[in-house]
């Protein structure tokens, strides 16, 4: 029953909304569906934490601990997103930046969206995984040109070419990781392609075509992640689309498609049985890292630096994962965690401050601890928890990772340390004068919707000071999925 409300609420809410999302309780009924789907996804967890393994529709859907806590976190950031959205999307229509349509539509969308990540993650086909991910990218082209300006016709052009040609490389990464299974399961028609069968022969596929289906899957798949090279839609995306969507996108949309490429690996991996995987994700992981931080000191728009930051992150924890380990692999399911919860938080705090100053230029906005301190504060310590300062959750991730590399990678350590570091100064320095610097302007009203911002920051202190044993045993539960031990 949980399982059908998880799917089925935003699959239904997305429907509804779309021929009756113009009506005035459209807001609150974006708001009452993506609770559901929380309180659904909070109930699969402890199903899994009672009973395990779940399989579900003929084993077409699967659950374990790597999903269900991807499962939640993406339920959960779905909801404190459209508690966001409520009033920020009533003072865009207000200022007649969108019409009753546009907000037909991006109700609609935006439950579709989430349908699509959450299918994405619970599918146990590899087929349907792709076919998720590409719903997703043509839900959120939509979502991201909204506005109809030419720059967000453009960004989602771009969105849709990029991220379409990368869908295309996984899809022949998929047919091809088929032709493999097909030959150790026999003519099982999908069945070929559920990750449960092929996590069970992996050892016996063949490891020729899965070594190329692998090269095709990471192109394809650490598109949508935003790795470098291929993560120059991302900075368009985010600056042009809504900045709830620009929330999602950082947040979720990232960790689903990073999701995909480690289920990838660990067949490959396990077939390969090299490092030929592991070094794939180092080396893109750190190539992200480094350019990210170059480009972070060259953004004039607040919401394409904090763009470049996800790139940067997906690229720590993409260096984590493929470093390996108990403790790379739990340090990088905690620091997707504490991104998503902290680069969401962000993004609200930005949305609200780009509203009070009417533009995106870091230049134009001064002074927002004297205007509006709570947008001041909230976006200070936003990026003081997404900078890696103890004692946020972020910190202690970032901690596990350099440790685990000065004893695994000695080589990549200075690497990660220096680009961390450019990373920190270019961020603080921009951020630090929005927030602290001189302004004329006066004192403005407290925004109604920043209890998910400090809901958000709150979660990723506890995380940095206390895991709680249950969680703690879920990411390591994840991590031994992955290849911890």
């Amino acid at each position: 029953m949980e399982f059908l409300l998880l799917l089925g609420t935003p699959l239904a809410g997305a429907i509804w909304l779309g021929f009756f999302g113009a009506k005035r309780r459209a807001p609150d009924v974006n708001v009452g569906l993506s609770l559901i789907t929380f309180i659904a996804a909070c109930a699969l967890t402890a199903r899994v934490i009672e009973h395990g393994d779940v399989l579900v529709g003929r084993e077409q859907f699967f659950i374990d601990p790597f999903n269900v806590f991807l499962v939640t976190l993406t339920a959960f950031v779905g909801l404190t997103t459209s508690l966001f959205s409520r009033p920020y999307m009533r003072i865009e229509r207000d200022h007649g930046k969108l019409s009753s349509r546009q907000l037909k539509l991006y109700h609609s969308m935006y439950q579709l969206f989430m349908a699509t990540m959450l299918i994405a993650l619970t599918t146990n086909n590899l087929g349907l995984m792709w076919v998720a991910m590409e719903a997703a990218t043509l839900s959120t082209v939509l979502l991201v040109t909204l506005y109809r300006t030419p720059a967000a016709l453009e960004a989602g052009w771009k969105y849709f070419i990029l991220c379409g040609v990368g869908i295309a490389q996984a899809l022949f990464g998929t047919i091809l990781l088929y032709f493999a299974a097909e030959k150790v399961l026999g003519n099982s028609g999908v069945d070929a392609l559920l990750w449960t069968h092929l996590n069970q022969v992996k050892a016996q596929l063949e490891p020729s075509v899965l070594s190329l289906a692998f090269v095709f899957l990471l192109v394809g798949y650490g598109t949508k992640v935003g790795l470098a090279p291929l993560h120059n839609w991302l900075p368009d995306a985010h600056a042009e689309g809504p900045t709830p969507i620009s929330a999602v996108l950082s947040g979720l949309l990232l960790n689903v498609a990073i999701y995909a490429v480690v289920r990838c690996k660990i067949l490959v991996e396990g077939s390969l049985g090299s490092t030929l995987p592991s070094n794939m994700l180092m080396g893109f992981g750190l190539l992200s890292v480094v350019l990210a931080s170059l480009f972070l000191w060259r953004q004039r728009d607040i919401k394409r630096l904090f763009a470049y930051s996800s790139i940067e992150h997906m690229g720590i924890v993409t260096f984590a994962f493929g470093m390996g380990g108990p403790v790379a692999n739990f340090a990088a399911l905690l620091h997707m965690t504490v991104h998503s919860l902290t680069k969401s938080a962000i993004f609200f705090t930005v949305g609200h401050a780009v509203q009070k100053s009417g533009s995106q230029q870091m230049d134009d906005i001064r002074g927002l601890v004297t205007t509006n301190p709570t947008i001041g504060w909230g976006l200070m310590l936003g990026s003081l928890a997404i900078l890696g300062m103890p004692p946020f959750g972020v910190f202690a991730s970032e901690f596990l990772i350099l440790t685990t590399a000065m004893q695994q990678q000695p080589w990549a350590t200075p690497i990660l340390l220096l680009s961390l570091a450019v990373a920190f100064a270019a961020i603080f320095g921009r951020v630090q004068p929005m927030v602290f610097g001189e302004t004329q302007g006066k004192r403005l009203p407290h925004p109604p919707a920043l209890l998910p911002v400090f809901a958000h920051l709150a979660l990723v202190l506890m995380l940095g000071l206390y895991i709680p044993p249950y969680l703690a045993e879920w990411y390591r539960a994840a991590a031994r999925l992955i290849g911890g031990e």
